[in-house]
């Protein structure tokens, strides 16, 4: 006679688990419980000083999206670039951020985000002051020849003389540098 056995069924009388010898099991039938040895106490990891900082802060991700692209739009600086800028700028406000002051923080991370976006493209923008309406007006320049637009129209669809547009080109073309301490 065959008789399937399951994995869960308990060995029948008289049968033994591989590796198990018969006299070592229990009277009952049952397997003796293992001992319980004692176990150390679970350090628990302590929190990050900002972790609450940090949470507030990215909870409100699609605020640094919505004004990364708004910048990225007007400028050639790349949108990640300018998202991760205007992520520091959540996080130096939910730092500071109180909320027993009443006022809710979306209006004072974008005033934050919008700030360290402006920080950033000074710092790494134009040696000259140039106009911003010339600022975008390049940008849009910019964007129309990674468009594929032919550089000699573009300061037709941009409704700029030539000359204006190779004005705003060289102002626009000069950058930092910044050289190495001599020593």
């Amino acid at each position: 006679m065959v008789r399937q056995l399951s994995l869960f069924d308990p060995p029948p009388a008289g049968e033994h688990h591989r590796g198990e010898h018969p006299a070592s099991a229990h009277p009952c039938g049952e397997h003796p419980p293992a001992p319980q040895r004692p176990q150390p106490p679970r350090r628990r990891r302590a929190l990050h000083p900002r972790a609450a900082a940090h949470a507030l802060a990215l909870q409100h991700l699609d605020l640094a999206d919505t004004i990364a692209g708004n910048f990225a739009r007007r400028t050639v600086h790349p949108f990640e670039d300018l998202r991760q800028v205007a992520i520091i700028g959540l996080l130096k406000a939910a730092e500071r951020y109180n909320p027993t002051g009443g006022r809710p923080f979306r209006p004072y991370g974008r005033t934050y985000a919008n700030g360290e976006i402006m920080h950033y493209l000074r710092d790494s923008g134009f040696a000259i002051k140039v106009p911003p309406t010339w600022r975008d007006l390049h940008a849009s320049g910019q964007k129309l020849l990674r468009q594929g637009t032919a550089p000699v129209q573009v300061p037709h669809k941009l409704g700029i003389s030539a000359e204006r547009w190779q004005e705003i080109q060289e102002a626009c073309s000069i950058t930092v540098v910044a050289l190495p301490p001599e020593s």
